[in-house]
């Protein structure tokens, strides 16, 4: 084994293992997802000074921040949702850290996205998917490469229309196929969430969050870089912070590619 993790090492080291980060940028201006206003909203990023070399430190730089744990490119841990609030190992402190690890299985629906905002993924786009380039093996990332992460401005990001956002995510039979019969570690999006859009208007409302949570899956939101990644073959490092009792968290996920 540690012949392997040298190996490893050296091919970093050399170029011929590539780390891309598959993660936003996270400040004030990171768009955060709207809610009905019955519903309490997540708070928008911000941070304070507590000493920059000055007297309330002369050596030393360091802030606090303030943030919903759901904001910018994060961690869904299985607890966000009701379906998932039962299920050991829930919250962000208590997941298996080799849970967290595992193969990247891309599926590209940048030119459908293109053509319909509110595309959702069906089966039949994931058998077509492993026709070409085989199963999707257990312990996957599932990482839907939707060309979203292009769209910068907040409004054009978050893409809310009359009737609510629309943006791409997956059919609820596409969801119980990767969580059930895939068993994968879970989805990454490139959108606010990993559900559609318009997924509240759904039946069950926000199925994606519903099934993979209830099935003890996890979920990455904000992702960017995909089209950096082959569709097989990279792997994603997805670690949210060790928040206890946590029900997610910003996270720097990683990808390591062969070059």
């Amino acid at each position: 084994m540690a012949s392997v993790l040298t190996q490893l090492v050296q091919e970093l080291r050399a170029g011929r293992i590539m780390v891309v980060d598959l993660s936003q940028p996270l400040g004030p201006e990171t768009p955060v997802i709207g809610l009905p206003p019955m519903f309490a909203p997540s708070p928008p990023f911000s941070m304070e000074v507590i000493s920059r070399y000055d007297e309330r430190g002369p050596a030393w730089y360091w802030n606090t921040i303030s943030l919903g744990e759901h904001k910018g490119t994060h961690f869904d841990a299985t607890v966000h949702w009701i379906t998932g609030k039962d299920l050991p190992d829930n919250t962000c402190e208590t997941i298996p850290a080799h849970r967290l690890v595992g193969p990247a299985a891309v599926i590209d629906v940048t030119d459908d996205v293109a053509r319909n905002h509110d595309f959702l993924l069906l089966p039949e786009h994931i058998a077509a998917w492993e026709e070409r380039h085989g199963r999707i093996p257990a312990a996957s990332w599932v990482l839907l490469r939707s060309g979203w992460s292009r769209r910068h401005a907040p409004a054009d990001f978050l893409n809310v229309g009359h009737n609510g956002p629309h943006t791409p995510g997956f059919h609820k039979t596409a969801s119980e196929l990767l969580a059930r019969e895939r068993d994968i570690l879970g989805v990454g999006v490139e959108t606010v969430g990993t559900d559609a859009g318009q997924a509240g208007t759904f039946d069950p409302p926000f199925p994606n969050h519903a099934i993979m949570h209830g099935a003890g899956k996890f979920g990455l939101t904000s992702l960017c870089n995909l089209d950096r990644l082959p569709a097989t073959g990279a792997v994603v490092i997805a670690a949210p912070l060790k928040i206890v009792g946590g029900s997610g968290s910003p996270v720097r996920v990683l990808a390591l590619v062969p070059a």
